[in-house]
């Protein structure tokens, strides 16, 4: 067996992670030392991590590689010897292969997955709040009893406010001039946070029901969905105006 076999059997990610000083959360989250993180972004799993901010990911050895500027068999052999690993002396424990949960690793995986299209729209959010706010301060919305007829919910175009009971936040009132981009993050911002962080806070139980419910009816696959052809439509601007 190779070192990079022996160390990657024998030390999980979490454990290298909170021994070099990341402070993993029980939710195995912590914040990305790879950039500036406001919220933990990084979802450490048993045998890799992902980064939902800045998209860093590998398995243990690439997580020691990155925090030291070490190569990989640099990081490899650091990881043995902090761990106590000799090759030419493998535990017993090596021949003993860990016991998976098929039922729970899958819902693992779809708790990664709805955490990063939520992280997507998230940061898609943010990004339109900002660069489409209205020029003018008194141009930001209108006191609630007093708002133009439609409600913010019927003038966006996302269908995400069937994620929340309340179709997102009931406090802020449109102005009819609004750009849609705008009036949208003004509207889901808080309540897309709130879930996200849930989905990395909560208790189990809390965080399968928020999981089943993004499912259902195909909600979170809709997003993504639209989430990419923003991003692809996006892109195809960019290349026309290079042109």
């Amino acid at each position: 067996m190779t070192l990079f076999e022996l160390v990657k059997q024998n030390i999980c990610v979490p454990d290298a992670a909170e021994h070099y000083g990341l402070q993993v959360n029980r939710n195995g989250m912590c914040s990305c030392p790879f950039h500036e993180d406001r919220h933990p972004s990084v979802k450490l799993n048993e045998r890799y991590f992902y980064c939902f901010g800045c998209g860093a990911t590998g398995d243990v050895i690439d997580l020691v590689a990155r925090l030291f500027d070490l190569s990989s068999y640099e990081a490899a052999q650091k990881l043995a010897q902090d761990f106590g690993i000799d090759p030419d002396k493998p535990p017993a424990a090596i021949a003993l292969p860990k016991p998976e949960r098929p039922l729970l690793k899958a819902y693992r995986q779809e708790e990664v997955h709805c955490l990063r299209v939520l992280c997507d729209y998230l940061h898609l959010l943010e990004g339109w709040k900002q660069n489409y706010a209205p020029s003018h301060p008194d141009e930001t919305g209108v006191p609630n009893g007093t708002q133009q007829s439609g409600s913010v919910g019927e003038r966006t175009s996302s269908g995400m406010s069937e994620l929340s009971p309340q179709g997102g936040s009931e406090g802020y009132a449109a102005c009819e001039d609004e750009d849609d981009r705008f009036v949208e993050a003004c509207q889901m911002l808080d309540y897309v946070e709130y879930l996200a962080d849930l989905l990395i806070a909560a208790e189990l139980e809390h965080r399968v029901k928020i999981v089943e419910m993004l499912n259902k009816d195909g909600l979170i696959a809709g997003l993504e969905e639209r989430l990419d052809r923003l991003k692809k439509e996006d892109n195809a601007h960019e290349k026309q105006n290079a042109a």
